[in-house]
């Protein structure tokens, strides 16, 4: 039988949670208490080794004397046994070999006689006392042997437990060394106090850290243009200064390296947009340069989207105004770095637009553009505009119309009115998306097998295969979008602003983003559904007739309701009287004091309103119109007053019988009512243009020629016509 094995056991984790915590305090303590007692026995039995080995050490033996060797001065004194000695003939060899042995060793002479113990015992239980110290480790000799402090006794069932404690030993010897180094080191500091820089020296000496930190980056950034495909990995050493912690050259730093950064990705970034890769793809075996190119992509994706990220983090740090832990970077400093990330993150929205994450960027940036601050603001409705106008295809102005009507939605269109005027400047064309889906050329559909069967002989079909593939290549090699699928992108565009148009002018009419509205509506009106046509109309009268507009906004309405009227509303049966009389009786309005804006959409409404629809004005209507704009070209100032006589030019040679004006004699039924607001039954017929002759003598040079021009009859040739850059000169422009 196998014995058993006593082992305690341990006891289990649950076991010891069910012990209350006096038990263990209490075991913990008896613990304590017998290594200390056994401690002390210890140091006991060390006490008396270390007496015995001195008091041997202190008794020297002392050597016997040869009987044949006599010492001057000395007597020695023997004490002789009085039986006589053996002579040494009559010993033994073995015998006389011994005493030599024991006359040598003469231990006994020297022996504690304190001791029991035999001194020529060789074999004992125990060793002997100084064999057992040496073979005690020595380092309890650099230990230094600490005192207990008695403390009160613990009562416990057990019995009482004795409490001790260590008292703390200092040590001299380094306390002296502790002092000298101490001395040594206030020394040291009276004789080389730290010397504080003067705010010279300061800037020399950041000047210098600063050119250091640049040269970094120019090595940093010329290592990755020259091999992106090598040195990707120097993007994530340079995107790490953006974290620079010297408060000295911190804000600076940080600066360079964004703007760094944001060019170095306008410059490696890929013409396309790059795809994670599926895992079949991963686990296919590929050539080395393959291999290189992926991992070159996958690097560049990673840093430039951590780079977004940390741009966006500075944007937050700003908004929130919350001082970081680290102190470097002070809360003056904070608009700074998010006006520099701010302008980043606009330059690689217009530059990338094709490449990861610009929907992203389009998040954090349209939020921006209702931005507190009117330099943020304004930063980013410009790169908006921008994008808006270099968009070809449509796939970025989408994204960005979309973003901004739900957050003109979630604000409840409490907004500035800067986002709304950016859709001005959308990259959409009358020819484009006026036609309807139906008339448009659809793309060139190849014949099916069995249409070539029935209508192509056997080389005919030969000849369209290698045609049809011909094409095919050609389509693939220009890359170009068909006009199908762009026409579907500004189709969708434009259905979101006008339902962004739509909803503020039934929700908010007195919001101040109306005159973006109607200005909106000016310029895409001939895009709308014919079926909204008849509502939008009488919502722009009701918004005319209620006062509640400015003269401007006003304008815009008009301008609105002719645009629609001259795109695919001209099969509509409808009669805007009322717009013409609303103009004809506000133009008035205009004088010197107010701006060119005006004015300029006045010519806008005039050139949709008449030039436009020529064949819908009636004579009366025309001569009334020219008659009222002769006379506010004498209230205006004098670049409003040429654009005015330029489109009276434009109006006399687009109803020729308008030049019964220019002659005074003529008399027809009827007086003139300047102060009649109805443009049809005011008489103009009966009136002339005498205004022209007051500004032939105006004090403006080009004023005085444009008069002087329409007295002669507005002629083409002759003395009296105008000189190439005047007569080519646009009418809007007379800013």
């Amino acid at each position: 039988m196998k014995a058993r094995r006593n082992k305690k056991q341990i006891p289990s984790f649950r076991k010891l949670i069910k012990t209350s915590k006096i038990k263990l305090e209490n075991k913990l303590k008896n613990k304590q208490f017998k290594q200390q007692s056994t401690l002390k026995k210890y140091r006991k039995e060390q006490r008396k080794l270390r007496q015995a080995v001195k008091d041997a050490v202190s008794k020297k033996p002392i050597p016997l004397e040869d009987p044949r060797e006599k010492r001057p001065g000395k007597r020695i004194e023997r004490e002789e046994e009085e039986e006589e000695a053996l002579p040494l003939d009559m010993m033994d060899e073995d015998d006389l070999q011994l005493m030599k042995d024991l006359g040598q060793r003469a231990s006994f002479l020297t022996r504690d006689l304190s001791s029991s113990e035999p001194v020529h015992v060789k074999k004992r239980k125990h060793e002997r006392i100084i064999d057992k110290y040496e073979k005690i480790p020595r380092t309890l000799q650099t230990a230094p042997e600490k005192e207990l402090i008695h403390l009160l006794p613990i009562k416990d069932k057990s019995g009482i437990i004795p409490q001790t404690r260590e008292k703390p030993v200092t040590d001299s010897n380094k306390d002296e060394e502790d002092q000298e180094a101490a001395r040594e080191l206030e020394e040291e500091i009276i004789e080389d106090p730290i010397r504080e820089l003067t705010i010279e020296e300061h800037l020399i000496e950041r000047k210098k850290k600063l050119q250091e930190k640049k040269m970094h980056i120019a090595a940093l950034a010329s290592a990755i243009l020259s091999d992106p495909e090598s040195n990707i990995k120097k993007l994530k050493e340079l995107r790490s200064m953006l974290m620079e912690q010297d408060p000295d050259v911190a804000v600076t730093v940080r600066k360079l390296v964004i703007v760094s950064l944001m060019e170095l990705f306008k410059d490696i970034t890929p013409s396309y947009k790059i795809r994670p890769l599926t895992e079949a793809e991963k686990s296919t075996k590929i050539r080395k340069e393959t291999q290189k190119l992926r991992e070159f992509e996958e690097g560049l994706v990673s840093q430039y989207k951590f780079y977004l990220e940390n741009l966006e983090q500075m944007v937050k740090d700003w908004k929130q105004r919350k001082l970081k832990k680290s102190n470097v970077v002070s809360l003056k400093a904070y608009k700074g770095l998010a006006e520099v990330a701010v302008k980043s993150l606009c330059e690689l929205l217009v530059a990338l637009p094709h490449f990861n994450f610009h929907n992203n960027i389009i998040v954090l940036i349209v939020p921006l553009m209702n931005d507190v601050s009117k330099s943020i603001s304004e930063m980013c409705c410009e790169a908006v505009k921008k994008l808006f106008k270099q968009d070809k295809l449509g796939q970025a102005s989408l994204g960005v119309i979309k973003v901004i009507s739900g957050f003109v939605r979630g604000r409840n269109y409490e907004v500035r009115p800067e986002m709304l005027k950016t859709f001005l400047c959308l990259r959409i064309k009358e020819v484009e998306v006026k036609k309807d889906t139906e008339d448009i050329n659809k793309p060139k559909k190849f014949m099916t097998f069995k249409e070539k069967r029935k209508t192509l002989s056997r080389m005919q079909r030969k000849w369209k295969k290698a045609e049809e593939k011909l094409e095919r290549e050609l389509r693939e090699a220009e890359a170009s979008e068909s006009t199908e699928k762009k026409l579907k992108l500004h189709t969708e565009t434009l259905n979101i602003v006008f339902v962004t148009y739509f909803r503020i002018l039934k929700k908010a009419q007195r919001s101040p983003l109306l005159p973006a509205v109607l200005e909106g509506l000016a310029k895409f009106a001939h895009l709308i559904n014919v079926e909204f046509f008849d509502d939008l109309l009488v919502v722009l009268h009701t918004l005319i007739e209620s006062g509640d507009l400015s003269y401007q906004e006003s304008l815009y309405c008009v301008q609105t309701a002719f645009h629609i009227l001259s795109g695919q509303g001209d099969v509509l049966n409808i009669d805007p009287m009322k717009f013409y009389t609303h103009l004809y009786k506000t133009l008035f309005k205009l004088h010197a004091g107010a701006t060119n804006e005006g004015v300029e959409i006045v010519l806008q409404c005039l050139d949709v309103m008449l030039t436009k629809r020529r064949k819908q004005v009636s004579q009366q209507r025309a001569l009334a119109f020219i008659k009222r704009l002769c006379t506010l070209a004498l209230h205006v100032l004098p670049n409003s007053s040429i654009g005015i006589l330029a489109t009276t030019r434009i109006l006399m040679h687009t109803f020729p019988k308008t030049d019964l004006l220019l002659d005074s004699e003529s008399q027809g039924s009827g007086v003139f009512l300047p102060e009649l607001d109805e443009p049809e039954y005011c008489n103009a017929q009966n009136t002339a243009l005498w205004e022209l002759y007051a500004l032939r003598r105006h004090y403006h040079p080009i004023v005085q020629k444009l008069a002087a021009h329409l007295i002669a009859g507005a002629p083409s040739e002759g003395s009296e016509a105008l000189k190439p850059e005047l007569s080519r000169r646009k009418v809007s422009n007379t800013r």
